[in-house]
């Protein structure tokens, strides 16, 4: 009887898990098939982009050379020919060691000749201090034959220029010892020059001089070796568009790339902020020092870098895409342009969540935040009053008109100006017993954040309700290029308009 055959253990498992893949992505397919034409229901005729939350940053591209912080040309000052050169490109240096020499034959010739000459001085000098008191003996003389009237008054005057001549002589012949030990000791010097030390602890980043090369001093040091100082630590001059350098700051991060290593990112700090411009084809730029950890010694002096300087990052803000700040409705009437729904909201009212904000990172205590919460309260009063009453022809957003906070034109700008120390100059008032119990140093992170915010520049969105998009002021913040910060009337989630779909993609065509 020939054996039965037994289905294969676990095939109906197997099948089953199969079956429940297969159902869990169908699901997922369906799902998201719902959620792009939900939000394409809720859009309409309407390009969105969600407002979301997350983080900017922004960052100024420049390049650079990377070098060491400290490098010292070593050369020679005396002339002569180079008999010994004992460091090669790349080695490492103590400070005092000597890496080179020159022929000092010339130099010891002239201190044995310095020498001769002091002698002679110094024999000079015995035979002056002999007839020295040769003199004095014979003034001493007739001095005394003098006071007996023995001898001429004549005689006597005489003995005592013979004196005087004798001490010049000695005096004299001191001093050309003391002229001739200072050149030899000249010369000395310079002899010991012939031996080349290195000045600092380092590395021997060039080598100009061979041995038998003869180097001449006689105008300016000739250049032998070039040596870096410390290469674990490394600096890099970046060249910073004037556009851009008022961003830069001391301390601000910097991260970097050499096409020598092309997988590596490497992290520096700005050090340095020089006033020294440079043009170059009309186009003005400023030197910004960066410096770099090389403790591995991974970079070399020399490398062009790509960096990028971190002028600014935000961190859980809301955001959008800058195509939202762009658009502009093709059939907008003038009259919501100039006067957008909320006004007062749009604009004064984020300005006062702001300074909330702000004033909550002061560290209030319980009676800085009442006084805080009174003024807000007032300002907020105010602002319903006016949100109630018809709005006039005339007057700026914030304070009940229809001034926008944009435009261009010279005109435009100054309104804005205007308008924006009108604002300023309102809080201040507003504001005034909140500040008064403040600190200095509160009191000035307090001014510097109402100076910021009302400075801050604004800009139209506009948010779909209800299928239909509505314009809000929104305050911009930083921007990466792609992204910028915002806040004001607007919630993480909301959809922004970024543009009008065709007809053709709204509705089928008609047949």
């Amino acid at each position: 009887m020939p054996p039965t055959r037994r289905p294969a253990a676990g095939r109906p498992g197997l099948r089953r898990a199969a079956a429940t893949a297969l159902v869990a992505v169908a699901a997922i397919v369906l799902a998201g098939w719902w959620w792009t034409h939900r939000q394409a229901d809720e859009a309409g005729g309407y390009r969105t982009t969600p407002v979301q939350r997350g983080d900017i940053r922004v960052a100024i591209s420049a390049t650079g050379t990377l070098s060491a912080i400290s490098t010292v040309t070593v050369g020679s000052q005396v002339s002569g020919q180079v008999t010994e050169v004992l460091v090669d490109f790349n080695d490492k240096v103590a400070r005092g060691q000597v890496i080179a020499r020159i022929d000092p034959s010339t130099y010891e010739a002239q201190i044995a000749q310095g020498n001769a000459q002091v002698a002679s001085a110094q024999a000079q000098l015995r035979q002056a201090e002999a007839a020295l008191r040769n003199a004095q003996a014979d003034y001493e003389r007739k001095a005394s034959l003098g006071e007996r009237q023995l001898v001429a008054k004549s005689d006597v005057d005489l003995a005592r220029a013979a004196l005087d001549q004798a001490r010049a002589q000695v005096a004299s012949a001191q001093a050309q010892i003391r002229q001739q030990t200072a050149s030899t000791q000249t010369t000395r010097v310079n002899l010991d020059r012939t031996v080349i030390r290195s000045p600092v602890d380092g590395v021997i980043l060039t080598r100009s001089v061979e041995p038998g090369q003869t180097v001449a001093a006689s105008l300016q040091a000739p250049e032998l070796f070039t040596i870096a100082e410390d290469l674990s630590k490394m600096k890099i001059e970046l060249a910073v568009d004037e556009s851009d350098i008022g961003q830069v700051r001391p301390g601000q991060a910097v991260t970097f790339t050499a096409d020598a290593f092309p997988d590596r990112q490497f992290r520096g700090v700005v050090d340095q902020v020089r006033l020294a411009a440079t043009t170059t084809s009309n186009v003005v730029t400023y030197p910004v020092v960066v410096t770099v950890d090389n403790s591995d010694g991974t970079l070399l002096p020399g490398l062009t870098v790509n960096a990028e300087i971190e002028v600014s990052k935000r961190s859980g803000v809301l955001k959008v895409a800058n195509a939202a700040l762009r658009y502009k409705p093709a059939n907008e009437d003038p009259a919501s342009a100039a006067a957008p729904p909320g006004g007062m909201r749009g604009a004064g009212a984020g300005l006062i969540d702001d300074l909330a904000r702000a004033a909550a990172e002061l560290g209030l205590d319980a009676r800085q935040q009442a006084a805080f919460d009174a003024a807000a309260d007032a300002i907020r009063q105010r602002q319903a009053a006016r949100q109630a009453a018809p709005r006039p022809q005339q007057g700026n957003a914030v304070f009940g008109g229809g001034i926008r906070f944009g435009g261009g034109g010279g005109g435009g700008a100054q309104m804005i100006a205007q308008l924006r120390q009108r604002m300023l100059e309102r809080f201040q008032q507003d504001f005034a017993a909140f500040r008064a119990t403040l600190d200095d140093a509160q009191r000035a992170q307090w001014d510097a954040a109402v100076s910021s915010l009302v400075g801050a520049t604004r800009a139209p969105v506009y948010k779909l309700v209800d299928g239909r998009p509505q314009r809000v002021m929104v305050r911009v913040g930083a921007s990466d290029g792609s992204e910028t910060e915002i806040s004001g009337d607007v919630r993480e989630g909301d959809l922004l308009v970024t543009g009008e779909r065709a007809a053709a993609s709204a509705a089928p065509a008609a047949r």
